[in-house]
């Protein structure tokens, strides 16, 4: 049992991507992927409650119909519609095939769409942090006081757009194919259920490639020195080279998260937060 926490993250993850590349292979890429994020779903809730990294973060903090909200605007309806339809048609149909490495096997493709689009990612979430404008919309998303599978795509829709404006251009305009952009939009769903969830678990080495859940807890401390910090969508290779990545190993990362401002606890008061004047 010793080596179960060390094969929870890896082994999901690998999971889930067979099932899209199932998928893909039988033309059902989105029934791949659906079903693979259900089954992801299901069983992180199994282990939340069956091996817990953090007790208090089961207790019922009241946000499950807003965190829903939100996720199925932010994450389904934006990226669905802007990765699913727009990209992928501009990415086929309106830009030279020459721009790209369409030679390359496929997986070699996927791993070069991560690592462009997390550049944009990467600074797209670092100015939500430092620029005060953004970091109202995204402050949506830190407000919660628990990190759990549920609210994963707990953001608000201006953040969510602001992300894909930092990162889809470049893919378009160099012409990355639908299908590197069906894979970009899958692993970084699959990735982030896994990342904010509250399993416990250990990722070893893969900390200085991914973005995990012992990196990402440390994201959502209060104290500004550690929140600031790993910014990284998927990949936290940005974080290495600009000097963001944070990993202490001589402490838990703190339960108590959350914001200094207040949160309306609705929907529709945490859609308009961002425009109220700020105290």
């Amino acid at each position: 049992m010793a080596l179960l926490p060390y094969l929870i993250w890896p082994g999901l993850l690998a999971l889930c991507c067979l099932g899209t590349a199932f998928g893909i292979a039988v033309e059902r890429p989105l029934l791949g992927f659906n079903l693979s994020y259900l089954f992801l779903a299901g069983t992180l809730f199994v282990l939340e409650r069956t091996m817990p990294f953090e007790r208090s973060w089961l207790r019922d903090d009241g946000q499950m119909w807003p965190d829903f909200l939100h996720t199925l605007i932010s994450k389904g309806g934006v990226q669905l519609w802007v990765l699913g339809s727009t990209a992928i048609g501009f990415a086929q149909h309106a830009v030279p095939a020459y721009w790209w490495p369409s030679h390359w096997p496929m997986w070699s493709q996927v791993l070069l769409t991560l690592v462009i689009a997390e550049f944009g990612l990467y600074w797209a979430h670092r100015l939500s942090h430092e620029w005060p404008a953004i970091w109202r919309l995204h402050a949506v998303h830190h407000s919660v006081t628990r990190l759990w599978f549920w609210n994963t795509g707990r953001f608000h829709i201006g953040n969510a757009l602001t992300s894909i404006a930092f990162s889809a251009p470049l893919l378009w305009l160099i012409g990355a194919p639908g299908e590197c952009l069906t894979w970009l939009s899958a692993f970084t769903a699959f990735v982030g259920m896994l990342t904010h969830c509250n399993v416990s678990l250990r990722c070893g080495w893969l900390n200085f490639v991914f973005n995990t859940p012992e990196l990402h807890r440390w994201h959502h401390s209060r104290v500004l020195d550690e929140g600031n910090r790993n910014y990284g969508e998927n990949l936290v290779l940005w974080d290495q080279l600009f000097g963001t990545f944070y990993w202490p190993r001589d402490r838990r990362p703190p339960a108590d998260i959350g914001i200094a401002e207040e949160m309306p606890q609705s929907f529709a008061g945490q859609l308009l937060f961002p425009f109220r004047r700020a105290e």
